[in-house]
């Protein structure tokens, strides 16, 4: 009985251990991202971009502190403000994460700004994106590139 009942344990974590693998996201150090998703651009000529994530932490605070991708020339970290009724958005040096914390990057807050796009962004494309952070260092990640107006609903 004592056999049986570790035996089914065993295949419970397996298969709760493959479902994880194939979620869509990536995890290293300690970070978990998922939901990463870039717009596409609105015209033939667009040079910038925006990204997504969604970042959750499995252990001790830590700081996104850069990102980067071959599919523009600068990545930097940016967040939406209202300054006096007017939405801005503004370059950040690192947004802290506290320990076993979420940041939800999503239109209208924070995200990701592509700068000199190598080519527009086409929805159903994918572009690698490498998110830096203090302790955890490099984590990649696919991104699917979803509508012009992904994020908005």
């Amino acid at each position: 009985m004592r056999k049986n009942l570790i035996e089914v344990a065993a295949a419970i974590l397996l298969t709760f251990a493959a479902i994880l693998a194939l979620a869509p996201g990536a995890s290293a150090s300690g970070v978990m991202i998922t939901k990463a998703y870039a717009r596409a651009s609105a015209t033939p000529g667009a040079e910038t971009g925006a990204a997504y994530v969604s970042l959750m932490l499995h252990g001790d605070a830590d700081r996104l502190v850069a990102a980067s991708t071959p599919a523009a020339k600068m990545a930097g970290l940016h967040k939406t403000v209202q300054v006096d009724g007017v939405m801005k958005m503004e370059h950040v040096d690192g947004i802290d994460i506290p320990a076993h914390g979420r940041l939800p990057m999503k239109p209208g807050g924070y995200h990701i700004m592509l700068m000199g796009l190598t080519k527009p962004l086409k929805e159903g494309d994918e572009i690698e994106l490498t998110l830096t952070f203090e302790k955890a260092g490099d984590v990649k990640v696919m991104v699917k590139v979803a509508g012009v107006a992904a994020g908005t609903n």
